[in-house]
């Protein structure tokens, strides 16, 4: 038997537009093109969230124009 460990390959990450939590001690956040509301509450302790950016894999949200508040 012959084990072996898989080659990972590694993912592509990017700058990201994100949303963080302004309550201390909390650690909720969420990226832009995922929320549906254009300034979101905290999912975890409903506190107001800032505007932040994070170095993350790269994904695709065929959903990103479909924000509820305008």
């Amino acid at each position: 038997m012959n084990f072996r460990k898989k080659t990972l390959e590694e993912i592509p990450t990017e700058q990201t537009a994100i949303w963080s939590c302004t309550m201390d001690g909390c650690k909720g956040w969420m990226r832009d093109n995922f929320a549906f509301e254009h300034e979101p509450s905290c999912p975890l302790c409903a506190s107001p969230m800032v505007s932040d950016t994070r170095m993350l894999p790269s994904l695709i949200n065929s959903n990103a124009d479909r924000k509820s508040f305008r």
